[in-house]
This record gives C-alpha cells, sequence and structure tokens, in this order.
C-alpha cells in the first residue's frame, strides 16, 4: 500500500468522527450547513460504493448530542461507538471496529479538527495505516486552527482530500455504469455548481426531462415591442 495509489472502494474506509450539535457549534472556518451537506454527501458516496463505515460519537448525553440525523439515516443498519475519549485512537472498540475492515487507507473526517481529527490520525500513522483527512467534512474552531491541524498531519504523513475527490477517485471511469447514475444523482443533490451543470448538461445538451417531480407549465415569452 502507498499514498501514491489511489483509493478505491476496496482499498478504503470511511470513519465519521463526532458529528454531533455541540461539536458543530464551535466550528468557525467552514459554513457549518456546507459542512453538514459535505459530510452528508461523502457518506452517501460510501453507500454507493459500499464501502465500510464507521461513526463515532463522544459524551452523547452528557455533552455532544446525537450525531446528526440525516448522517445516521445514510446507513441506518450502522452503530456508533459511543467514546469517552477525546481521541478515538485511544478507545478500543473504535480501533477494533477500524481493524475488522481489513483495510488500510482510512478516510477520515471529524469535529474537532484540531482534535478528534488529528489525535486519531497522528496515532494511526503511528500504527502504520495510511490517513486521508477530508478538509471540508471536517471543521475546527477558527480557521487558523482548522489549518494549522491539517499542515500538522500532512507534514506526519495524511494526505489531504476533500469530499468530491473522493466521490470521483472512486467512480474514476464513467464507463462503470453500475454506479453512474447514482453518482450523478449525488453531484446534483450535493455538488452545487458542479451539480447545476450536470442538470444543464442533461436536459439542453442531451435533451433528457427536466428533474422536475410536478407539471410546471411555462408562458410563452413576449416580445418587446
Amino acid at each position: 500500500m502507498s499514498i501514491r495509489e489511489l483509493i478505491d472502494p476496496q482499498n478504503s474506509t470511511l470513519i465519521f468522527i463526532d458529528h454531533q450539535p455541540q461539536m458543530s457549534f464551535g466550528v468557525a472556518n467552514i459554513d457549518r450547513q456546507t459542512l453538514k451537506n459535505n459530510t452528508v454527501a461523502l457518506a452517501k458516496a460510501g453507500k454507493i460504493f459500499n464501502v465500510p463505515v464507521i461513526y463515532t460519537s463522544v459524551e452523547t448525553k452528557s455533552f455532544s448530542g446525537y450525531i446528526w440525523p440525516e448522517l445516521l439515516a445514510v446507513h441506518p443498519d450502522v452503530k456508533p461507538i459511543e467514546r469517552t475519549s477525546m481521541n478515538s485512537w485511544e478507545d478500543a472498540a473504535f480501533v477494533k471496529a477500524v481493524a475488522a475492515t481489513g483495510r488500510k487507507k482510512l478516510i477520515i473526517s471529524a469535529l474537532w479538527t484540531e482534535v478528534c481529527l488529528t489525535f486519531p490520525a497522528l496515532m494511526a500513522l503511528e500504527a502504520g495505516y495510511e490517513v486521508y483527512v477530508v478538509t471540508d467534512t471536517s471543521g475546527g474552531t477558527s480557521v487558523d486552527a482548522h489549518e494549522r491541524s491539517i499542515d500538522r498531519m500532512v507534514q506526519a504523513g495524511a494526505v489531504p482530500v476533500t469530499w468530491q475527490q473522493v466521490l470521483l477517485e472512486y467512480q474514476r471511469d464513467w464507463s462503470r455504469k453500475e454506479t453512474y447514475d447514482a453518482v450523478m444523482d449525488l453531484v446534483r443533490e450535493h455538488s452545487g455548481a458542479y451539480g447545476m451543470g450536470v442538470d444543464y448538461a442533461y436536459t439542453m445538451v442531451h435533451k433528457a426531462p427536466s428533474r422536475q417531480k410536478s407539471e410546471h407549465r411555462t408562458l410563452a415569452p413576449v416580445p418587446a415591442r
């Protein structure tokens, strides 16, 4: 295994750490609605490609609140691992769950970047795993806190990626029709301008019908006089 290899659905696992309300309140480096959109999109990407996923939460009832329902709804059969430790890698159940995937490429998202992402990322690297930190599904308590933490992890050997990069690295070839439609649906739902561009190409260039579910009749234009 090498960080020079591309990630794919067969060699990686997705890990979501502490995407909980109280942790979200403290995020200051990224718009929190964008953060949620990106994180849910990454989870959906994992589901499309049947990638193993791990959810973990910290002090749910005493401080942090429940993991975002929209995130858990993507994998309703996955049970989150509850912790007391800020550092997931110091939780035996979490480390056991990671080992059970049999994957060495760990794609990790977490709140907050400077604690709940950095700590396990550094220890996973030390344990011989390859770590890919998803910068736009993770959030820190300031721009500086987020960026300096990413710098620290990169210097230690972690690889920074974004959620859409992971999605497209999984798909890689548009001839893979078994996942093509699901990827395009995900892009149109979560990828902003890219998704709008896909809709435009489908309807204006390829003359596909609009995705609207109800009839919206358009009035004919009236030329100016």
